[in-house]
């Protein structure tokens, strides 16, 4: 049985005793989009799939670095970090490379912890798109550098004076794909294997750089799909003596990292395309229109589900491929969002301002959810950006928040966001993002120390 055949508990059953495994891996993936897991005895995972399992919620209240958040209300010291009720999904099973015939099943919380479950919060917006009559599909894009380090190496370095996988400044090169061919056809092969099929690999501009399209999918898959391919690539590079990273900007002489999000509407009366309007200018449907016009208006509130670290806000600056303000246009790389014009099946916008940080489900869910309130509304976008976005002046309502703690402050006030992802959700997102960022102000910076030690 393959395993993307799997789709019932009893198919999970049976695939598992046809490979006579002892033990299966069960994933999930935590507020900054890290995945964790276990492996599983035979009999456990089997209960596991009738009556559900129990994962420590502490993966809900700690940051990347396994530091507990002290301003969560949904857990803590104060309730004892209990188990939380979690699933699982058959239907995610993957098989896994590196692993001789190990199986890999995806799983998520439940009951009161799905609230603040980043899985959970993209269904709760994909279900408010289902009641409005569509099925949203998405694409991820990851830009990564690949280092010619080690996990031990990086840190006897101190992150400092790394080597990239390949010199210089190369992109769509055809000579760093030729010479590189065998790691290349390992991350397609890889792709394949646990469907997340890229469509398109190739250098990008900067030392190392390469950037992976992965292949549309319902929405739901695409946040599995992303999720998978950063954690996979990072084993990948590991099993080869290489480092990926997809830090947003990890260098002050290289562009940032971007995580963009290609989004469609499809109606599920079975009529085509939602966006696809080929009487209008651009094939840009009134349905698309609204959409548009609520992701540009929803941008700044939503920009910590997008953004999510303190590194998010260094790729945020003009001329380097990242935009500044919530700007649009058609077929524009210097804007926010970018309409693609196409068919019924091609037509979708993209959302630019995605970071490679970014936790895939919600930022899926941010995208998708300004969306379906503009259209819920019926909101008009500003007027279309022709030329370069980085060299105008744009209104102030367009600006996007600067710091990590003005994006958190944003979606707390948001009844936007309140009203798509939950009281529960906002309150404990934003929290995190404020811990974040008092965690960074905590440490002195080289630049700090360069500047005023000797002089101020």
């Amino acid at each position: 049985m393959n395993p993307r055949e799997v789709k019932t508990i009893d198919d999970a059953k049976k695939i598992v005793e046809e490979r006579g495994l002892s033990h299966v891996k069960l994933g999930l993936f935590d507020n900054d989009g890290v995945m964790r897991g276990k492996y599983l005895s035979r009999e456990k995972f089997f209960s596991s799939l009738d009556g559900g399992f129990s994962f420590c919620d502490v993966v809900l209240g700690w940051d990347s670095k396994d530091q507990l958040y002290d301003n969560v209300s949904y857990t803590g010291w104060h309730t004892g970090y209990p188990d939380a009720p979690a699933r699982v999904l058959p239907d995610t099973c993957r098989e896994l490379p590196f692993e001789d015939g190990m199986l890999l099943f995806l799983g998520e919380f439940s009951e009161k912890a799905e609230e603040v479950c980043p899985r959970g919060t993209l269904r709760r917006v994909l279900d408010k798109a289902s009641d409005m009559g569509f099925d949203a599909f998405a694409a991820l894009e990851y830009e990564f550098f690949m280092f010619d380090e080690t996990p031990d190496s990086v840190r006897e370095k101190h992150y400092k004076d790394l080597k990239p996988m390949t010199p210089g400044w190369f992109g769509y090169s055809m000579i760093r794909n030729s010479t590189h061919a065998d790691l290349y056809h390992q991350i397609l092969d890889m792709s394949e294997q646990m469907d997340f099929s890229i469509e398109g690999l190739h250098t990008e501009t900067g030392p190392g750089v390469l950037e992976a399209a992965i292949a549309v999918d319902s929405a739901m898959n695409a946040g599995d799909k992303g999720g998978l391919f950063k954690t996979f690539m990072k084993v990948l590079a590991q099993h080869n003596g290489l480092m990926a990273t997809f830090m947003a900007k990890w260098s002050n002489d290289f562009p940032g990292q971007s995580g963009h999000i290609h989004i469609s509407l499809r109606n599920k009366d079975g009529s085509g395309s939602a966006f696809y309007d080929p009487s209008k200018k651009h094939n840009m449907s009134d349905t698309q229109r609204h959409f548009l016009a609520g992701q540009q208006k929803l941008m700044p509130e939503f920009l910590c589900m997008t953004s999510p670290t303190i590194n998010s806000f260094s790729r945020m600056i003009p001329g380097f491929w990242a935009p500044t303000d919530a700007t649009w246009a058609v077929d524009n790389r210097t804007t926010a969002l970018r309409i693609i014009p196409g068919s019924d099946k091609s037509q979708r916008v993209e959302n630019r301002l995605g970071s490679a940080d970014a936790n895939p489900y919600l930022a899926l869910a941010a995208a998708i959810g300004a969306g379906l309130v503009g259209l819920e509304h019926k909101w008009e976008p500003e007027a279309e950006i022709t030329g370069n976005a980085y060299a105008q002046e744009h209104p102030a309502h367009l600006a996007l928040p600067r710091t990590l703690w003005d994006a958190a402050q944003a979606l707390k006030a948001s009844d936007a966001a309140r009203d798509l992802f939950g009281d529960q959700f906002v309150e404990h997102f934003a929290a995190s993002r404020e811990w974040e960022e008092r965690e960074f102000r905590k440490h002195i910076t080289d630049w700090e120390m360069d500047r005023y030690f000797e002089i101020i």
